[in-house]
């Protein structure tokens, strides 16, 4: 706990002179975005299918990082005076509430926090319902009678699945994407600290996944093409 707060501190001096008080709120992001990158070559794996447990790792090794930030701004000194504009780092919703309101000046900063985790939930509820839809309608349709599906021969064919497999992709579709918005819930719970980390994580994933899934599509065109 110690040394994730001396670096928080220390990342926060070095904006300080940019970002005012808001630095350490700045630094938060800048600590996940590099914890992120850390993890980009799991993330990587875990899209191409590398193995199975490569698309757990990136999730699970971050909960220590989220509990870690979660305990710092709830229970260390050095660190809950730290704020975001208006808000102190360590504050809960429940508690800006008790400052001025819904539209007091920290809950202002809350409701900003909820507006840009909505955006990227959104986003990534469009993206993620776009790709199942294109996955369940690219895959040929066979009887239920032959089994198992079959993967076609060659580059950028589609597998075989039955109509009761397309059904499931198709009924995952619309179900899964909405996940995304449970960050609102945990955020409006959580210290602010945690909640700054949840959006960056989070818009990180769906920008990762957008560029991952942009490569492969270009690299596949390249392919096919004589």
């Amino acid at each position: 706990m110690s040394v994730f707060t001396h670096l928080v501190v220390e990342l926060g001096r070095l904006l300080e002179p940019v970002l005012a008080e808001s630095a350490t709120a700045a630094a938060i992001v800048l600590f996940t975005v590099l914890v992120r990158l850390a993890l980009h070559p799991l993330s990587r794996a875990a899209f191409r299918g590398a193995t199975p447990v490569a698309g757990c790792l990136p999730v699970l090794l971050q909960l220590p990082v989220f509990f870690l930030v979660y305990q710092a701004f709830s229970s260390a000194d050095e660190l809950l005076a730290h704020r975001l504009f208006a808000a102190p780092l360590g504050a809960r919703w429940v508690e800006a509430l008790g400052q001025g309101g819904l539209f007091g000046a920290q809950g202002l900063v809350f409701l900003g926090l909820f507006a840009a985790i909505g955006v990227v939930a959104a986003w990534s509820a469009v993206r993620g319902r776009r790709a199942a839809a294109l996955a369940a309608a690219s895959a040929p349709v066979v009887p239920a009678g032959r089994g198992k599906a079959k993967a076609k021969a060659g580059a950028g064919v589609a597998a075989e699945v039955s109509a009761e497999q397309q059904e499931v992709m198709r009924k995952l579709g619309g179900v899964l994407p909405l996940l995304s918005f449970g960050t609102l819930i945990t955020a409006a719970v959580v210290p602010l600290a945690a909640g700054l980390y949840l959006l960056t994580t989070t818009a990180w994933s769906v920008a990762e996944r957008a560029w991952l899934q942009h490569r492969a599509a270009t690299a596949g065109a390249v392919r096919s093409s004589p």
